[in-house]
C-alpha cells in the first residue's frame, strides 16, 4: 500500500516513522502514530487503512472495523481494503456483515483463493449453506488434503440438501481418514435425506463402532431405528446417547415417545418432562405429554402442551388433530372445529429427516 503524500509541516510524527513502527511489529507505537497523523489528515484514506491494520494486528478488531470503514468511505477502490474489513468482521464472528466486503474482495482479485475461503466460511457461519458451497468447492480443490475444510463443505452440502455433494465429500474424507465417525454420520444423514434408510443405519452403525462416545451418534442411529418402528433397538440407542449426555434433549424426547409406544407411560412421562426442561426441547416431547395428560382427563395440562406443540410447528397435522379432540372433550366445539379444519388443510404427513433432528444442526434450529 503506497502512502499518499501528506502535507502537514507542523506534524511531529511522520508517515515514515509510523510505517517503521508497523514494520518492526511495534503496533501500539504504530497505532499512536497513525492516530496522530489521522488527526492532521482526516481526508486521507491510506492513513485510516494503516490505522485499521495495526489495530487488527493488536487483536483490536472492534476498533479496526470503523477505521477500515472510514478509509473505504474516502477511497472505495483502495487495494486490499475490502479484504481487511471482511477479515476483521469475520474474526469477530460477524459473518453476515463480512459477506459484502469479502464478496467485493473476491471479485476484485479472482485468482486469490483467500477471500473465497473467507467468503465461503462467512456464508457457512451465517447459516447460508447453499451460498457457501460454490465458494468452498474451489477452496477444497485448491487444498484437497484439508480435512477441516472438506468437513465444512460436506456440512454445507448436507444442510442445503445437496446430498450427492455430501456423499462425494464423504468419500474424499474417508480416503484421508478412514475412521472418521463424523464423516460416517454426515453420510448417514445424506442417505436418510435420499430415503435410503437402511444404508443410513449402516453408516451410523459404522460411526458408533468407530467412536461410541461421539456426540449424537447413538441418537442418530436410534432415530433412524425409531422411524422404522424398531422400538426395542431404538430405545437401546437413545439410552446409550443419554449415558454420554444425560441432558440430550432429543434423546430424552424420542426415548419418551418410544416408551409411550411400548406402553410404559410412567417411565415415558419422566423422560418427557426431563426433555421439555432442556434448551431446544423437541416438539415430540410436548405432543406426547399433551396426549398423556389428555388420556388422563387432565385437560388443563394437556391444553398447555398441545398448544405449545402446535406453535412449534403449525404444519404438523398430528398436534392439530389431538388439540381438536381435546377441545371436543372440553366442550369447546368452535375451537375444535377450527383445529379439525386446520388438520384437513394439511395434506402431507412429513417424514422428518434425521438432519432436522440432530442436536447442534443449524437446520434443526430453523423454523
Amino acid at each position: 500500500m503506497l502512502l499518499l503524500a501528506i502535507a502537514s509541516p507542523a506534524q511531529t510524527t511522520t508517515p515514515q516513522q509510523a510505517m517503521a513502527f508497523e514494520q518492526q511489529g511495534q503496533f501500539k507505537e504504530a497505532e499512536q502514530a497513525w492516530r496522530s497523523i489521522a488527526e492532521q489528515n482526516p481526508r486521507n484514506a491510506e492513513v485510516f487503512a494503516h490505522l485499521g491494520l495495526v489495530l487488527a494486528r493488536e487483536g483490536n478488531y472492534p476498533d479496526a472495523v470503523p477505521a477500515y470503514r472510514k478509509a473505504l468511505a474516502l477511497d472505495p477502490k483502495l487495494p486490499g481494503l475490502q479484504l481487511d474489513l471482511g477479515l476483521a468482521l469475520f474474526k469477530q464472528q460477524n459473518f453476515k456483515e463480512a459477506i459484502a466486503p469479502l464478496k467485493a474482495a473476491a471479485l476484485a482479485t479472482p485468482a486469490d483463493v483467500k477471500p473465497k475461503i473467507l467468503l465461503g466460511m462467512s456464508y457457512y457461519g451465517a447459516a447460508q449453506f447453499a451460498e457457501a458451497v460454490p465458494y468452498l468447492e474451489p477452496a477444497v480443490a485448491a487444498s484437497p488434503d484439508n480435512l477441516q475444510l472438506r468437513m465444512v463443505l460436506a456440512q454445507s452440502c448436507l444442510w442445503s440438501a445437496k446430498y450427492d455433494c455430501t456423499l462425494e465429500q464423504y468419500r474424499q474424507i474417508m480416503q484421508i481418514n478412514p475412521n472418521s465417525a463424523q464423516a460416517d454420520m454426515l453420510a448417514g444423514q445424506a442417505l436418510d435425506g435420499l430415503y435410503k434408510t437402511d444404508e443410513a443405519i449402516a453408516q451410523f452403525q459404522a460411526a458408533a463402532k468407530a467412536s461410541p462416545n461421539e456426540p449424537n451418534v447413538h441418537f442418530g442411529l436410534g432415530y433412524l431405528l425409531w422411524k422404522q418402528r424398531k422400538f426395542d433397538e431404538a430405545q437401546r440407542e437413545f439410552k446409550l446417547e443419554l449415558a454420554n449426555d444425560p441432558n440430550h434433549a432429543q434423546a430424552l424426547a424420542y426415548l419418551g415417545d418410544t416408551l409411550v409406544k411400548q406402553g410404559n407411560e410412567a417411565e415415558a412421562q419422566t423422560m418427557l418432562e426431563r426433555a421439555v426442561k432442556q434448551p431446544g426441547a423437541a416438539r415430540q416431547a410436548y405432543l406426547d405429554l399433551g396426549i398423556l395428560y389428555a388420556d388422563r382427563k387432565q385437560n388443563a395440562e394437556a391444553l398447555t402442551y398441545l398448544q405449545r406443540a402446535v406453535t412449534m410447528d403449525p404444519k404438523e397435522v398430528d398436534a392439530h388433530w389431538r388439540l381438536a379432540r381435546l377441545y371436543q372433550a372440553m366442550g369447546k366445539q368452535q375451537e375444535a372445529k377450527v383445529e379439525f379444519a386446520k388438520a384437513r388443510e394439511i395434506h402431507q404427513t412429513k417424514d422428518e429427516g434425521l438432519v432436522r433432528q440432530m442436536t447442534g444442526s443449524p437446520v434443526a434450529q430453523q423454523p
